[in-house]
């Protein structure tokens, strides 16, 4: 049990009560509270009398109050068990987000602010940073279009952009789509995995049903013998969401539009102008660049990944269906025979080390270690103690989801910092992916006291059986760790408006955090205090650790180009040259013509097919979920994130004083200061991209 000062946090969890019909009247009344405040804002306020404080801040403190409201309605639609409540968060999202057009778009409103910007009263950096955005925001929300048929039309556009994006993830989530294997196609995949398969009755008698989630998915293409399986499996993976497929493509024809209405050249100029980035061109350059050096390597890895594959097919005695091609359904199949062999590497006895359990409480030890966190679970009596109805099963959404109250530790003042979820395991109708989701915004209140943030990870690792726990592979353990430290980043959180909160960072930043605290799962001291023998106990042998470590940039170049076929899809299909070009991309060959191209592996298309095989866009949540014109964050970041390991952790990751000064420097600031200045404050100079090309063994531009 916790020590007595840990065990009453003095603000109770969040409630997860609704019914269908509360999310939906709860979306309309959070959107009649700030439609009352605004009206009365506009007929209170002139643009002679409009200051920071008797406008902008009404505004940002019943943002702060509706946060607490609005995330956790969107949420449902991630996690419920309940197909009727996921489709009420989804119908209340919608309420919600026809609302914030309508408010970005007033014009009365906007004019205040406007005034109120001109007036240059010398304001907090926070709040001057508020006004700046909020001011910028209505411009580009519409009201930088003079009044009338081309305003109206954006505002259209971003109405359907919203149902789209809502539709879209909907989708994803409640795919649920499979595939009835033999126990001959599967022969390979290991026996707690094809255990877990649904088994067939009447004409399936004797099958097995390979369903899209994850713990189904990745064993399959690393352990099915039968390339034909693995084939099957790939294509069908990138055609399960098809209905899709029209969803993404009106998204690019009407960003399109609507960037070219603001006056900006393209979806891409308008989205990358706030970020670290600035300009298209300079995301292309760095795109362009990478894809030059990784090049050479890529070719060479497919080289050594071909004669593997000879080997193999010669060994099972098929060489005579070896086409003298390296398919993309062949890549985690004989990356993972590669490593086993070259580096006597088993990923399930390595998993053996990392049931799910213990390793969760090694990562949070690390943190406590670090950062001056302490974490405390919440069971049984305890949630009863904090619920706010009395009723413990209240403050979860689900029985397997685990809580903690967070406290910071005494040398941090043992004040308390707020919860964090964890919900591991796949479902029906559950989120497919792994991610953090921000519960509940941290901020000050008028008074100057601290309302704290919840926040959740939902991932998908497989669930434990009657004679093994959840046992995490090592690539998990990472995932882990990456989800992780974008939970402590929302949870280290200290603005004063929640709009700056935690993770709430411009995209081409935002992953920096958690890539680097990945390294941690790279360093020998780190994997053997988070690791765990599920039956012996025994922390893992420095042998196995040390073979581990050796794999780390094995097959790097494709791992790293594979980033680099998303982040120029990315790209390509928001930076078009005209209007009528957006409208006539052929999405699904461009996904698969670029990906042959960049990565060098070759899809279907080498054995007869048209490029117009898969729709692996209409799987990308990220491209309509907010990551548009923005997934080159993911690499970018990466350039961020090893500078800051290798010239502050690299030496001694586990540091407290340089870990607390990361937290104090960084991840506390969030989005109140501008990011590149969060960086060159930490780091002491400009961020370099020197690291960045040295950890991946290529030369510095």
């Amino acid at each position: 049990m916790a020590p007595p000062k840990y065990q009453k946090p003095p603000q109770a969890p969040p409630s997860f009560t609704a019914t269908a019909d509360s999310l939906v009247e709860d979306a309309k009344t959070i959107c009649d509270g700030t439609r009352k405040l605004l009206d009365k804002i506009a007929v209170e306020v002139t643009p002679e009398t409009a200051t920071f404080a008797n406008v902008v801040l009404p505004i940002a403190e019943d943002e702060n109050a509706a946060g607490l409201q609005n995330r956790i309605i969107g949420f449902y639609q991630a996690v419920s068990g309940d197909s009727k409540l996921r489709d009420a968060s989804s119908k209340a999202e919608e309420v919600m987000d026809d609302f914030a057009i309508e408010a970005a778009m007033r014009e009365d409103i906007f004019k205040l602010v406007d005034a109120a910007f001109k007036k240059g009263e010398a304001l907090d950096p926070e709040s001057q940073r508020l006004l700046e955005k909020e001011r910028k925001s209505y411009i580009t929300n519409g009201l930088g279009i003079p009044a009338g048929a081309q305003r109206d039309r954006f505002k259209e556009i971003k109405k359907r952009l919203s149902q789209i994006q809502i539709e879209f993830q909907k989708n994803l989530n409640e795919e649920n789509n499979g595939i009835w294997f033999t126990k001959a196609e599967l022969e390979g995949v290991p026996e707690d995995v094809v255990g877990g398969f649904e088994k067939g009755v009447g004409e399936n008698e004797g099958k097995f049903r390979f369903t899209f989630k994850y713990p189904d998915l990745f064993p399959v293409l690393k352990f099915a013998l039968d390339a034909g399986t693995r084939r099957t499996v790939f294509i069908q993976n990138e055609n399960k969401c098809n209905q899709n497929v029209p969803l993404f493509e009106e998204a690019i024809v009407l960003r399109d539009e609507a960037a070219r209405l603001l006056g900006y050249p393209n979806h891409a100029a308008f989205r990358i102008e706030d970020k670290m980035a600035k300009t298209t061109k300079t995301v292309n350059d760095f795109l362009d660049d990478l894809k030059v050096q990784l090049a050479p390597g890529g070719v060479k890895e497919i080289g050594h990944l071909k004669e593997i594959k000879a080997a193999d097919l010669k060994l099972r005695n098929l060489e005579s269906s070896n086409d003298g091609n390296y398919y993309l359904w062949d890549h985690r199949f004989y990356d993972r025979i590669m490593i086993e062999n070259e580096y006597s590497i088993d990923e399930q006895k390595i998993a053996e080390y990392f049931p799910l359990q213990s390793t969760i409480e090694g990562m949070l030890n690390i943190f406590e270690e670090l950062f001056g966190f302490v974490f405390v679970e919440i069971t049984g009596e305890e949630r009863t103690k904090l619920a706010e109805s009395g009723k413990g099963e209240d403050i979860s959404w689900h029985e397997d989801v685990k809580i903690f109250s967070v406290w910071d530790d005494e040398g941090e003042g043992g004040s308390f910092v707020g919860y964090l979820y964890l919900d591991l395991h796949p479902r029906p109708g559950k989120y497919g992916h792994a991610a953090n989701f921000s519960l509940q915004p941290g901020y000050l209140y008028p008074n100057g006291t601290r309302r704290y943030p919840a926040t959740a990870l939902v991932c998908n690792f497989s669930k434990p059986t009657k004679t093994k726990p959840s046992l995490l592979k090592h690539d998990e353990v990472v995932t882990l760790f990456h989800e992780l430290g974008h939970g402590i980043h929302d949870l280290a959180g200290r603005t004063k408006y929640s709009r700056f909160h935690g993770t709430s960072v411009v995209r081409d930043f935002v992953e920096a955090p958690s890539q680097m605290l990945e390294n941690w799962c790279w360093t020998p001291s780190q994997l053997k205090s988070l690791s765990k023998h599920y039956l012996s106990g025994e922390q893992i042998p420095d042998e196995l650790i040390e073979k581990q470590i050796s794999t780390k940039h094995v097959n790097d170049a494709l791992f790293n180009l594979r980033q680099l076929h998303f982040g120029t899809y990315d790209m390509t299909i928001h930076t078009p040259k005209s209007h009528e070009e957006a409208e006539n991309f052929k999405l699904s060959e461009l996904y698969n013509e670029l990906r042959t191209k960049i990565s060098g592996l070759k899809g279907p298309e080498a054995d007869g097919l048209p490029s117009s095989w898969g729709n692996g866009q209409a799987t990308f949540g990220h491209l309509v979920g907010g990551y548009d014109a923005g997934y080159y964050g993911y690499l970018s970041s990466q350039v961020y994130s090893t500078d800051m390991f290798y010239s502050v952790f690299k030496k001694n990751p586990m540091d407290p004083k340089e870990g607390r000064r990361y937290r104090h420097m960084v991840l506390e600031k969030g989005g109140s200061q501008d990011e590149m200045k969060t960086l060159v404050d930490f780091l002491g100079r400009p961020p370099s991209t020197e690291a960045f090309y040295r950890d991946l063994g290529l030369k510095a531009k």
